[in-house]
């Protein structure tokens, strides 16, 4: 069943959206050749304690850590570790918090230094597939409408590989609700959308195949053919003209602003 959301309960939504947003922006200033991934998870865990809120993700299903960070060619739900950062790597980070019994859920992918052109594109394109799909979000559309727009982008437009077995989802009170939102569909299809309705749309995109499979850790997910893989994902509320972005961007950018290291790839 698909719970519509009141107005009241989207603002909790966007604050504790907001609060993820403003996690990853303070991860900037951290991200950087030889940082452990373990010290990001642990500074990302204090920020949202300290803000009165709980990491969504640790514990969730047995998951050990705050955050999930993957690298590379894991495509998400990767465990951090004592594994360091390195030039020319690219870093995945899906951050979630509870605050207020609501919850928000947003995800962006770091280049590291210099990076490969063709990778630099790859983010630019998942990247823009993202806000595609959000244009779609708005009251008489479907969920296909919002995933078609990211799988023709994506793979269509630009021959890469749409991740089939993970997907976005309706989010509230709890981390994961109904609807399921693929980064594939066809326009037309699917749960139509009402005023109130409460999405994150989170398109995984690879560089080469959309196949992918589960490391012996059960939790991360790596692209088959081992070439990488970007995430990007907003929390969105559904309205009638435009859609509200409850998680916020423009405060990563800024922060990439001052980063030695990280560079705007837009």
């Amino acid at each position: 069943m698909i719970h519509y959301k009141t107005p009241e309960e989207i603002e909790k939504i966007r604050k504790s959206s907001l609060l993820v947003s403003q996690t990853h922006a303070l991860l900037v200033e951290y991200i950087k050749p030889g940082v452990k991934t373990s010290k990001l998870d642990e500074i990302a865990e204090e920020f949202i304690r300290d803000n009165h809120a709980e990491p969504a993700f640790k514990g969730y299903r047995g998951f050990p850590a705050t955050l999930c960070i993957s690298m590379n060619e894991q495509v998400v739900h990767g465990i951090p570790s004592d594994r360091e950062v390195k030039e020319g790597d690219i870093l995945s980070i899906d951050c979630g918090v509870c605050k207020d019994e609501y919850y928000g859920d947003s995800a962006f992918t770091f280049p590291i230094g210099d990076i490969p052109a063709e990778v630099r594109k790859l983010l630019r394109v998942t990247f823009n597939s993202l806000y595609l799909g959000i244009e779609k979000a708005v009251v008489g559309n479907r969920i296909g409408d919002v995933s078609f727009a990211i799988q023709k982008y994506c793979e269509m437009d630009n021959h890469y590989g749409v991740v089939r077995d993970l997907i976005g989802h309706g989010v509230g009170k709890h981390l994961h609700e109904e609807p399921d939102v693929p980064n594939y569909g066809k326009r037309g299809k699917g749960p139509m959308m009402q005023e109130g309705l409460v999405i994150a749309i989170e398109p995984m995109i690879n560089l080469g195949t959309s196949d992918v499979r589960h490391l012996s850790d059960k939790w991360t997910v790596i692209t088959k053919d081992g070439k990488p893989s970007a995430h990007f994902e907003h929390t969105i509320a559904v309205k009638r003209q435009k859609a509200d972005i409850l998680s916020d961007h423009n405060l990563i950018f800024e922060a990439i602003k001052k980063s030695d290291y990280i560079k705007d790839f837009r």
